[in-house]
Formats: C-alpha cells, structure tokens, sequence
C-alpha cells in the first residue's frame, strides 16, 4: 500500500466521514473533498516543475493547507520536509541547499522574507509558494497553484490517477531532519511501506476505533505528529483538527476530547504541575476525595501490572470514584474521553506517570526515533512495564550490543540518510541491523528499559561510567524543576545545572509572598532550600558515584530560540556545557 492508495479508498469508502479542520473552523473537510483539493494541488504543483524524487520544503504551522500540500507532493511522488519553525535563517539555509529542495511553501510574509534570505546564495534557489500574502513574479500562491491544478485536472482527469497509481511503497514519503543534538541534522527518509507498516502496528497496539478524533497540536517535523495525525489518519480514515500553536493546546483538547493522545514528556509534566497547583489550591474536602481516589485507582493499576487479578470490591469501588472524583479532573484537561494516551521522545520520570495513572489517565511509554519511523518498542494497555519503554513491536528484532547499545531490524527501519549529492546513505549495516546510539537493558519479560545515549555517557575522572538521563529524570520529578542536566564527564564528581519550572516556580514563589520573576527566584534562600531538597531525594535513589555533590540554579529557561534545547526538547549538551562553563567550573571550585 501507499499514502496515496490509502487516500483513494478513503474517498470511496469514507467519502462522506470527516477528514480535516482546523482549531475553531465552522468548515470541516470530508475525505472525498480532501482528495479532491489534493488532486488539484497535485496537478498545480506539477505543472510547477515538481517531479518524482524532488524535495519540497515546507514552511508553516499546523493547518489544513499543511496537509493538503504535503499529500499533494506525495501523489506526485516527490519527498516534502517540514521544517521546524525555531529554526534560524543559517539553518533554513543548511535544510535547503542539504535537501536541493525544488520548491518551498511559505506560510505568510515572514516565512517568505525568512526563507528568501536562507536561500538567497544558492547556486539554484527552489521556486517558492505563499499561502498568505501577496504573490509576486518570484511568488506564486498556493492558491494559484490550486486553481491551475484544478483546471487541469478537469480537463484530463485521468491525469492525475496516472501519476499517483505510478508511486511505488518503496518511494520515499517523506524527508524529517533529525534534531542534531550533537551537529547537523541528517536527513531521513521514509518510505511508504515504513509509515504504512508503522500504522498497522499502531493498529495492533492502540486499541480505539477507525475514525476517531485526534489533535495535530506538535510540529509535523516531529514523527511522533507526522505519524500520527498524517499517516495514520489516512490508515484510519480519522479525524484530525489542527492546533496552530502549541499554546492552544488546552483550549485544541477541550474542543476535540480525543479518543488518543501522544505528548512529550514536557507536555505531561506541565499537566501533572498544573493539576498538583490546582489541587494545593482546592478546599481540604476535595483534596482528600482525589487522595483517595487516587490511591485506590493506584492499588488497582499496580495489580494489573503484575499481570494479578484485580478484586471485585477494589474494581467497583475504583469505577464509582472514577465516576465521581477522577473523571471530572481529566476533563478539565479535555483527556476525559481519552483510550490510550503515549509518551516519548525523551525519558519521562515515573512519579510522572504514577501521578497521571493515579488520575485514571494510564500514559503508555513507548520508545523509537526518526529512523524506526516513530516507534520501536511499546508499552501496551495489556502488557506494561512502568519505567520501561515497553517491548519491541510486531515485525520487528532487537538485539543488544556488547557495549550495551540497542539493535534493531525490521520494516520500520528508514530508507537511509539524504546525502547532499541526493544519494542515500544506508542507516543500517548490511545484514539490516540498525544502531539506535541508545543504552538500554531487557528483561526476562522482553521489556527494555533506556539507561542512556551511548554518546552522552559520563566518564569520571575516577574512571566512573555513568548516565546522566536517570540523574536528571529524579530531579525533574520534582515540580520546581523544568530542566536539569548533569555534569561530570572528565570531572571528579558529579554537579547539575538546575532551569526552573516557567509555570510552576512562579506559582510556588506567589503562595509564598515571594518574587516571581525566575531571575530572583534562582538565588532566593526558601527557594536553593527548597531544589537542595529535591537534589536531597533524588541523591537517596542514586548510587554514590552518582550522586550530585553540588548544583546551580539559573535564571533563565531553555529553549529552542535559546539553543540550549532542540525543537523537541532534547537538550543540546554541547551547547549547554559551552555556555555555561564559568558557571560549572564555579561548581568545581
């Protein structure tokens, strides 16, 4: 199968079903007249010069005209990338010259004035199209570019069933540029069999219906959102609404109530902040109906884990707080009608994921990347492992490294990795064997647990080895805590760099009669008391090498603009220990 024979069955089948809307439209898009803008796109873009094998750059927020251009290209057999929005004019223009794209869609002005200076010293500058704004004799609008495609395709219809039907499973869908947390990013491509193979195991693995309502909230750069709302929508004929900005999220959850959700962990931890701040706030009375709730829905979930039956009395008492208690709380995130909810993309920490599964929400961890085409490894409704990232998924091997380093073969594995000349690069090694450049463990059971990178490894002076993800997860437990990142490597004890919580300090510091702005907060006493106390707890479930012998608070967050941080909240070490080094050297003094 491919995306676009996909597409062509659901105008058949689910013509009259909804598709694509966008946050806060009235209009919604059946299937039926998706494909149809599609083919008209498909067409208009091809009389452009958009042919097989090319690259197409895309530019632009979470919107239907998102994946109406991306699809088109699809059917045209050329490759679109979507570039992260934090990305800087240097490394738009890196994407662009990497990819040789032939064409870039712009959202608006902005993006057009960024991508114009990115690309204005390549030797052949793609073509460009705007969505919003004025076109000009460089510019032709997507629009235009429909209405062209649409005269076309009435004029010869068959047209356009000629050059999708021409798309083979082995083609590449898509082109996602890894995060480079360590330098540039590479280019990975994906092919229709790896998205589509990728959506039958989440069939097998996410147990909710075909057609059911999801919310395209992350970037679609990310494969986690490209996955789910792009490929696996048309694999399920679902519902997808589009989320512009990350910050509409809560009002994107409260319209859709989705039946699934995937967050990263971030995402989880601003939720799990939000309702402990609610819930310090709330009157005694309901603070203690949720306690009890919580930890008799804890007693339950703890037993299934354990594969052990769950008593009669514990599962109708559970139900009935459920009703009264907990179901109230999940919609006031808008997760009240959720059947599976996911994490990934990074560790996130277990008293995360008890405190979600306390509030009747159960986040599943599974564990992947670019190149095993989002997941590799789940943790199912079924068979869950809290603190590991599940077992590998149907279809696929796993294999563990002498050095520890995890494996793994099978139809998810990408295509390979652009080369600048347009050739690909092989991902795997020769027998198929892809190297994920993760540490990690399995148990009898077959779950794996992810203990750290292998290039992220901190190597004392004292010779110690050890992993700075489990380090850095017990401090983040704490709600205070943002970001944290351990220092080491080379050194003769391990120190943390310490962001605070954006959200949750402020709130902390105003219960408390204290400055909110972080900057004072980082060196306030109550407040180094109160993180020296976190560091405290998570130093007590640490070994002694590993342990944080001194720390820093700084006053200001991370974030992609900033560069500390990845557009996927991975953290930049590099950067960070360059940036801060007078500070970690103070720690050393």
């Amino acid at each position: 199968m491919t995306i676009p024979a996909l597409l062509d069955r659901n105008a058949r089948d689910h013509g009259d079903l909804p598709a694509l809307t966008a946050l806060g439209s009235p209009d919604t898009l059946t299937w039926a007249q998706l494909r149809d803008r599609v083919a008209a796109l498909a067409l208009g873009l091809h009389a452009t010069g958009l042919r097989t094998g090319d690259r197409m750059l895309i530019l632009m927020a979470n919107r239907p005209e998102h994946w109406l251009a991306d699809l088109a290209a699809v059917h045209l057999g050329a490759v679109p990338a979507t570039a992260y929005a934090t990305l800087s004019v240097e490394q738009l223009r890196y994407l662009a010259a990497h990819s040789r794209a032939r064409l870039v869609v712009a959202e608006n002005a902005a993006e057009l004035d960024r991508i114009r200076k990115a690309v204005a010293d390549l030797p052949q500058p793609p073509r460009i199209v705007i969505v919003d704004g004025d076109a000009d004799p460089a510019v032709v609008s997507l629009a235009e570019v429909e209405a062209a495609g649409a005269a076309a395709l009435a004029a010869e219809p068959a047209r356009f069933d000629e050059l999708w039907r021409a798309v083979r499973p082995e083609q590449p869908v898509t082109l996602l540029y890894t995060s480079g947390t360590t330098g540039d990013p590479k280019g990975v491509l994906l092919s229709h069999a790896n998205v589509v193979a990728q959506a039958e195991v989440l069939e097998v693995t996410v147990p909710v219906p075909d057609h059911s309502p999801t919310l395209a909230y992350l970037p679609l750069a990310h494969i986690a959102e490209r996955m789910l709302s792009v490929y696996n929508a048309v694999y399920r004929a679902g519902h997808v609404t589009t989320c512009p900005d990350a910050a509409q999220l809560a009002a994107g959850l409260a319209a859709v109530r989705p039946l699934t959700f995937f967050g990263v962990p971030r995402v989880w931890e601003k939720m799990v902040a939000g309702l402990q701040a609610f819930l310090a706030a709330a009157d005694p009375a309901v603070r203690a109906a949720f306690e009890a709730a919580s930890a008799a829905t804890l007693e339950a979930f703890d037993l299934r884990e354990a594969g052990e039956p769950i008593p009669a009395e514990l599962a109708a008492r559970v139900a009935a707080l459920d009703e009264r208690v907990l179901q109230p709380v999940r919609a006031r995130l808008g997760l009240d009608r959720v059947a599976w909810a996911g994490s990934g993309a990074a560790p996130i920490p277990v008293a995360v994921l008890r405190f979600l599964a306390g509030a009747g929400l159960h986040v599943l961890e599974v564990w992947g990347m670019t190149e095993t085409t989002g997941t590799a490894t789940v943790n199912t409704p079924d068979a869950f492992r809290t603190g590991t990232v599940g077992r590998i998924n149907p279809g696929m091997q796993l294999r563990i490294g002498e050095d520890g380093e995890l494996q793994v073969r099978g139809p998810l594995v990408c295509l390979g990795y652009l080369r600048p000349d347009g050739g690909v690069e092989p991902a795997a090694d020769a027998d198929g064997w892809l190297a994920t450049g993760d540490v990690g463990t399995l148990d009898a059971d077959g779950f794996v647990t992810i203990t750290d990178r292998k290039k992220e490894l901190i190597i004392t002076s004292g010779g110690k080895n050890i992993a700075p993800a489990q380090i850095e997860n017990l401090l983040r437990a704490h709600p205070l805590i943002g970001q944290a990142v351990a220092i080491g490597d080379r050194r003769p004890f391990v120190t943390a760099l310490i962001v605070l919580d954006e959200d949750a300090a402020p709130a902390w510091a105003r219960a408390r009669g204290l400055a909110e702005d972080l900057a004072a907060l980082a060196g306030d006493p109550a407040l180094l008391a109160e993180i020296g106390a976190a560091v405290d707890a998570a130093n007590a479930r640490l070994s002694r090498p590993e342990q944080v012998k001194a720390f820093r608070v700084l006053p200001s967050t991370w974030r992609p603009e900033t560069g500390e941080v990845t557009p996927t909240l991975k953290l930049r070490r590099r950067v960070i220990v360059e940036r801060y080094a007078e500070a970690i050297d103070a720690l050393y003094a």
